[in-house]
């Protein structure tokens, strides 16, 4: 054993001392791998951008600067999106009223108009010989509004030539092709008529028949069809802008509600009550919430009102218009397809009955601010009833064979005839409409020039409240250098 022990004890003594291992010092391994754990440490934050702005974001300059950041992309983003929303009101708008409307009203004018120009040519045959100058007129007047008419509905100058992007446009551009076509050929069809009943020629009526049934069958249903979705053209943007832009409320609520918080974490960090820039900034973006409060708020009433007083009851009073047509036609026709009276009896009826239910309708659905009054409707009201009576009495002389007299109430020009009710209830229904037009153009220019320069005017404040919170939190980032 003292063999063994010899060696040890004479390597570890040393000029006479004995050397022992410190209790305290670390292993060389470990010092060595807690020296590149350092190394590895410094080089992943040198070689990592994100890792350096994480730790600097959590510092007070970090967190201003980020603040800054974001309030100012807010306030731009949110005037962006305020402008672009509130500038597509405005314009969908402004093509209501000076596209989409007129385009409707000369779809409107349109069928009336062809109705008229079918009972007047059906009236002059009816007559028998030379038809009347005041017939003759009324027809000649009616085929011209109608080919006007047919212009406008198609459209202004720009859009000719141009494909239809939808299958509504592609229907659309169908009916005005088929009412272009069809048009000439019922004038042609009624002048061969009017020439061989000038001359006393039967065939004249089978001509008449024949014009009649393509207006009946193929004009009146394309340019019908055509009215209903020009008028649907106005309804459905309509429907959208009588709800609020609650979008560009909730960012401008956001936004203050950032601005608020920021106040209060400037307050706390740097000891000051206010900051001069974030202030100026909240209190433009509350102008501007308000602003868009009052004219977003006055400009839904105005479309509200114009729907519920105007394109409502228009689209009413134009049916009964056109109904009123289709009772006149069948009103003639009766006299000259004498065996078919069951027929157009029941037609008249039932038209009649439809208008006396769609005055009706606009009477109980007649708003405090209604232009439609009391008084048009009672006098339509009363002008239908008297034209029932007379229609009874005309169907009386018929059943009785006494054709002459009840071809006299039909197409004379006496107080106690048909045709004087049936321009009377045209008349009233025409007035009625008109009002009811000028009411809703009227609401709809309120409700553009209300929201007017709302968007530009928000946009305009919000990039103020950008620059006001930049320019307020600069001077605090500067203060930690």
């Amino acid at each position: 054993m003292t063999g063994d022990v010899s060696p040890m004890r004479t390597a570890l003594t040393r000029a006479g001392r004995t050397i022992r291992p410190g209790p305290t010092a670390p292993p060389i391994r470990q010092v060595l791998s807690d020296r590149r754990d350092l190394v590895s440490s410094a080089r992943q934050r040198a070689q990592s951008p994100l890792t350096t702005l994480r730790h600097y974001a959590v510092t007070s300059p970090g967190k201003l600067i980020l603040i800054l950041v974001v309030l100012a992309l807010a306030c731009l983003g949110t005037g962006l999106y305020a402008s672009t929303t509130l500038e597509n009101r405005t314009q969908t708008l402004r093509l209501m009223i000076d596209r989409t409307e007129p385009l409707a009203e000369a779809s409107q004018v349109l069928y009336s108009s062809l109705s008229i120009a079918d009972a007047s040519a059906n009236s002059a045959f009816i007559s028998g010989g030379l038809e009347s100058p005041e017939l003759r007129t009324r027809y000649s007047d009616a085929l011209a509004t109608a080919s006007s008419s047919l212009v406008i509905a198609a459209g202004s100058a720009e859009d000719v030539g141009s494909a239809p992007t939808s299958t509504a446009e592609r229907e659309i551009d169908a009916d005005l092709n088929t009412l272009a076509i069809s048009i000439p050929v019922y004038s042609g069809l009624v002048e061969v008529a009017r020439t061989n009943n000038r001359l006393g020629n039967p065939v004249g009526s089978a001509y008449l028949g024949e014009a009649s049934s393509l207006m009946q069958e193929r004009i009146l249903p394309a340019a019908q069809r055509l009215y209903q979705r020009r008028s649907m053209a106005i309804a459905d943007p309509q429907s959208a802008l009588t709800k609020p832009p609650w979008g560009v409320y909730i960012a401008l609520i956001a936004l203050i509600i950032g601005l608020v918080m920021t106040t209060r974490y400037l307050a706390r960090r740097t000891r000051r009550r206010f900051n001069i820039g974030v202030l100026s900034a909240l209190i433009a973006v509350v102008v501007g919430t308000v602003w868009l409060l009052t004219s977003g708020l006055m400009s839904v009433a105005a479309t509200n009102n114009a729907r519920i007083d105007g394109s409502a009851p228009l689209r009413e009073l134009t049916s009964a218009r056109i109904l009123t047509q289709q009772a006149r036609s069948a009103e003639t026709l009766s006299l000259v397809r004498r065996g078919d009276q069951d027929d157009l009896d029941r037609t008249f009826a039932d038209t009649t009955a439809a208008i006396e239910r769609l005055l009706d309708r606009v009477d109980g659905n007649r708003g405090d601010s209604s232009a439609v009054t009391d008084a048009q409707l009672y006098n339509a009201n009363y002008v239908l009833d008297r034209w029932r009576e007379l229609d009874a009495q005309v169907r009386q002389e018929m059943a009785n064979g006494n054709f002459a007299a009840a071809r006299t109430m039909t197409v004379g020009d006496g107080r106690l005839t048909t045709a004087q009710a049936y321009r009377d209830l045209d008349r009233a229904l025409t007035d009625t409409i008109t009002t009811t037009r000028l009411e809703f153009r009227d609401d709809i220019n309120t409700a553009q020039r209300v929201l007017g320069f709302t968007g530009t005017g928000i946009l305009v404040l919000t990039l103020f409240a950008g620059a006001a919170v930049v320019i307020g939190l600069i001077p605090r980032i500067r203060e930690y250098r």
